[in-house]
């Protein structure tokens, strides 16, 4: 073996191996989360106004197993009760009610948890959602167990976490 071939070899198996460290460093993608099969896309929540003691969450969840998983609860460090809830329209009154069991998130489906459907709820809020912040908190899975993510926190009355569909139920449902 020649003389120069031994330190480009370890300086090459060097160089691959913080390359790998890096890269392992790197989350998925921003606002992208992962437990088991479980991914959760974009969590997100409102900005409130002062008093306020309510908030809904948003987010996408992607079930890439090949068995059901629930939605069965969470948390967040900025209320003290969290519940997964659905929303139906009734003539012209929305009702909203928690979802009993849990939300399934059937094999190989995603879920949206979106304004005027399922959301999360966080109640009893211990202070208002100001734009632009972030809040952490986690989703609890029946299967996947529990996931630590952080919600982004939109304009008021946005309908999507990059502002679009602002005001009256103006905004696109998915």
């Amino acid at each position: 073996m020649p003389a120069n071939t031994l330190p480009r070899a370890f300086g090459a198996a060097i160089l691959a191996c913080l390359l790998a460290c890096l890269l392992a460093a790197i989350p998925a993608q921003a606002g992208e989360f992962r437990a088991g099969d479980i991914v959760i896309e974009t969590p997100w929540t409102r900005a409130t106004p002062g008093g306020a003691r309510v908030a809904g969450g948003y987010m996408r969840l992607t079930n890439t197993g090949t068995e059901p998983d629930r939605l069965i609860g969470g948390s967040s460090e900025m209320a003290g009760r969290f519940e997964v809830h659905s929303m139906v329209m009734d003539g012209t009154v929305a009702r909203m009610a928690p979802v009993e069991g849990g939300l399934e998130i059937p094999p190989g489906e995603s879920v949206e948890l979106a304004p005027g459907g399922y959301h999360v709820m966080f109640m009893d809020l211990q202070r208002p959602l100001t734009q632009g912040e972030t809040v952490t908190g986690t989703l609890v899975f029946e299967r996947a167990g529990t996931i630590e993510i952080t919600w982004e926190v939109a304009a008021m009355g946005v309908r999507s976490p990059d502002g679009h569909g602002q005001g009256h139920g103006h905004g696109h449902r998915h």
